[in-house]
C-alpha cells in the first residue's frame, strides 16, 4: 500500500502510517529499529531496495531522506515537504517513508526525521554515498547509535578512508570494512592451523579499493608485522599472502567468487568467497549496534604505515604502477584534510 502526501508535515506522515497499518490489518508495530537513509534521487532506488531486502532479517522503519536541489533563488527560499508512505508488501517486512525536502527545509532534515523515529528503538543512519566528513557531528548522524558509510562510493576512496580514520567516533562503520568479513574469518581460521609466527604479509587488489587497504591495516595492526600493499586488475580483493616460519599461507581469489587456500604441508582447498550484494552487507551491519572496536583500531592505523607496490625489474618492459596514497603518506594526509575542509564548508 502506498500513500502520497504533498506539502505535508511529520504529524500527517505519522497519521498516514497508522492509517496504512490499519488498512492492511496490522495495527501493531513489530519493528526493531529505525533505518535512516540519506541519499539523492539517482541512488534512492538502489538504496531503498537494499534496505527493503535487509528488512526481512531486521524488520524496521525505513526513512529515506532525499534533498531536492532548488535551481532558482526564489525556490531555494521556499520550504516544502513531500512524502510517500509504504506499508505492507510494498515495504518488505517493515514500513517505509520517503521524504523529499525542498528549499530551506533541506538544511534542517533532522527536524523532520526526529518525530518519525520509532520510540525506544535504536537508530541507524546510512549514507550510500556523499557521507559527511564527520558523521557523528552531522545533525542526522547525531540521532543515531550506528552510522554507516561506504568509502568505495567516494570519488577518491583512499582519501575518504583517511578522513574516516581521522574523524572516527564510536558507532561509525564502513561497508568497505563489512566486505572483508569473510576474508578476515578465513585468514584467522588459517592461522589457527599454523603454529608458526607470521613474519610478513601482503594484500593484493585493485588500486582504488578501500577494502584492500582496510584488510592490510587490520593485518598490520593485529599481527604487528610489515604488510605490503600490491596492485592487481581485480575484481576487488584478489589475494592475501602471509609469510610464516613454516612457509607461506595464501588465500587467492582471481574471479571474485571462488578462492583457493594454500598452506605448507596441506592440500589446496576451495573456499567460497563470493562478492556480496549491498543488502547482505547492510544486514550484517544491522546485527550489531555496539561500537566495532576492531574496525576502529584498523581504520586509525593509517595507510601511510603500509608498504607500497614494488617497481618491476629493470628491462622487464613493464611500466611501474601509478603511486597510490598508500605509497605517498604526505599526499594522502594533505588530501584528507582538504576533503574534510570542503565537506565541512558545504554544510
Amino acid at each position: 500500500m502506498k500513500i502520497d502526501l504533498t506539502e505535508t508535515t511529520s504529524s500527517k506522515i505519522n497519521q498516514a502510517l497508522v492509517s496504512g497499518r490499519r488498512a492492511i490489518g496490522t495495527p501493531a508495530i513489530g519493528m526493531v529499529l529505525t533505518l535512516v537513509i540519506v541519499t539523492d534521487e539517482e541512488n534512492a532506488y538502489d538504496a531503498l531496495k537494499a534496505a527493503s531486502d535487509s528488512s526481512r532479517e531486521h524488520p524496521s522503519r525505513i526513512i529515506a531522506v532525499i534533498k531536492r536541489v532548488s535551481r532558482s533563488p526564489r525556490s531555494r527560499r521556499d520550504a516544502r515537504l513531500d512524502a510517500e508512505v509504504r506499508v505492507g508488501s510494498d515495504s518488505g517486512t517493515g514500513e517505509t517513508v520517503v521524504l523529499r525536502l525542498h528549499g530551506e527545509l533541506a538544511n534542517h532534515a533532522q527536524s523532520v526525521v526526529l518525530p518519525l523515529l520509532l520510540p525506544d528503538a535504536p537508530v541507524v543512519v546510512w549514507w550510500p554515498q556523499d557521507a559527511p566528513a564527520d558523521p557523528a557531528k552531522d545533525p542526522l548522524g547525531a540521532l543515531a547509535q550506528r552510522r554507516i558509510t561506504d568509502t568505495y562510493s567516494a570519488a577518491r576512496p583512499l582519501d575518504e578512508l583517511a578522513v574516516r580514520g581521522a574523524t572516527y567516533s564510536p558507532g561509525d562503520t564502513d561497508l568497505a570494512w563489512t566486505r572483508i568479513t569473510p576474508w578476515r574469518s578465513m585468514l584467522a581460521a588459517a592461522l589457527d592451523q599454523q603454529a608458526a609466527e607470521v613474519v610478513a604479509a601482503s594484500v593484493e587488489g585493485e588500486s582504488d579499493n578501500p577494502s584492500c587497504e582496510l584488510l592490510a591495516m587490520w593485518l598490520a595492526d593485529r599481527l604487528g608485522v610489515p604488510v605490503e600493499r600490491t596492485q592487481s586488475n581485480g575484481p576487488g580483493l584478489t589475494a592475501v599472502r602471509m609469510e610464516t616460519r613454516n612457509g607461506t599461507v595464501t588465500l587467492h581469489r582471481p574471479d571474485g567468487s571462488l578462492a583457493t587456500l594454500s598452506m605448507e604441508g596441506q592440500p589446496d582447498r576451495g573456499v567460497a568467497l563470493k562478492r556480496r550484494e549491498t543488502a547482505e552487507l547492510l544486514a550484517e551491519e544491522l546485527r550489531r549496534l555496539d561500537p566495532d572496536n576492531t574496525y576502529a583500531s584498523a581504520v586509525k592505523f593509517g595507510t601511510d604505515k603500509l608498504a607500497g607496490p614494488e617497481a618491476p625489474a629493470a628491462g622487464s618492459g613493464e611500466k611501474p604502477p601509478a603511486a597510490t596514497p598508500a605509497a605517498t603518506p604526505a599526499a594522502t594526509a594533505a588530501a584528507a584534510k582538504k576533503t574534510a575542509a570542503k565537506k565541512a564548508a558545504s554544510k
